[in-house]
């Protein structure tokens, strides 16, 4: 039985007063759940007010990013060992808008995915096809390249320290969503090769998340499918009320 997994990623919101507050009253919302990882992922200059408010808890810390590398001339940049210090447990990586906006690809994300599993992070790998990409039939085309791309290289055993999340690009921040039954079957795709790559025992424990505008009013005929084992939440994760509803629809 797959625990399902909650992800809020706040985006280039919230300053570090603003971030504290949401995450205190998360906090005091779910402290009685069980049943369910929660994970909050603010920007990088909220993760230490986030990391305090959260310390103590079942509630996990995020970060947006990574650079692969350990150290050196990359100015702006992120590496693990600066978020190991402020007790991040998850990285997004290769999250849509870091592909479409900064250019990142697959191969790029595959080196983040190692170095955060060498620093013993859990990714949150994000595959996913844009409106064009699904309008010309080639969604299974796209996710399957994503996906092989992003694992090349893992153990079986590395790869069950991983969460994929399928978020289709065009529903992103659109207010569209894939209905049920699509976000299904491109989920059980995704399982199927990783089950291809790994073998079905490592397929059938790995944690698939919907990442498309995910809500309240939406997140339990998603999260009843099958194949679909937690949201990565954007919008509806600034405000504590919706992202609990998602959360509790999860349990």
């Amino acid at each position: 039985m797959r625990k399902p997994i909650i992800a809020g990623n706040w985006k280039m919101n919230m300053i570090s007063g603003e971030a504290k507050d949401l995450a205190e009253g998360i906090k005091n919302e779910v402290r009685e759940l069980s049943g369910v990882d929660v994970v909050l992922c603010p920007p990088f200059t909220s993760l230490s007010p986030v990391s305090e408010a959260i310390s103590g808890t079942s509630v996990y810390l995020g970060a947006q990013n990574m650079n692969a590398a350990a150290s050196g001339a990359y100015t702006g940049e992120v590496s693990a060992m600066m978020l190991k210090d402020l007790y991040v447990n998850f990285v997004i990586l290769g999250h849509s808008e870091r592909r479409t906006i900064y250019g990142e690809t697959d191969e790029m994300v595959n080196e983040k995915v190692k170095t955060a599993l060498e620093s013993k992070f859990k990714p949150i790998i994000c595959v996913g096809e844009t409106q064009e990409q699904r309008e010309k039939g080639v969604t299974e085309k796209v996710v399957e390249e994503q996906t092989r791309g992003c694992y090349a290289g893992l153990s079986a055993d590395q790869a069950l320290e991983t969460v994929i999340a399928y978020e289709p690009v065009w529903a992103i921040g659109t207010g569209l969503t894939a209905s049920p039954e699509q976000a299904q079957e491109v989920h059980a795709f995704i399982r199927g090769i990783v089950a291809d790559m790994f073998g079905q025992e490592v397929a059938d424990a790995i944690r698939i998340q919907y990442g498309g505008s995910m809500k309240p009013a939406n997140a339990k005929e998603l999260l009843s499918q099958a194949d679909i084992d937690g949201g990565l939440i954007g919008g509806a994760a600034l405000e504590v009320s919706s992202f609990v509803d998602i959360i509790k629809a999860a349990v």
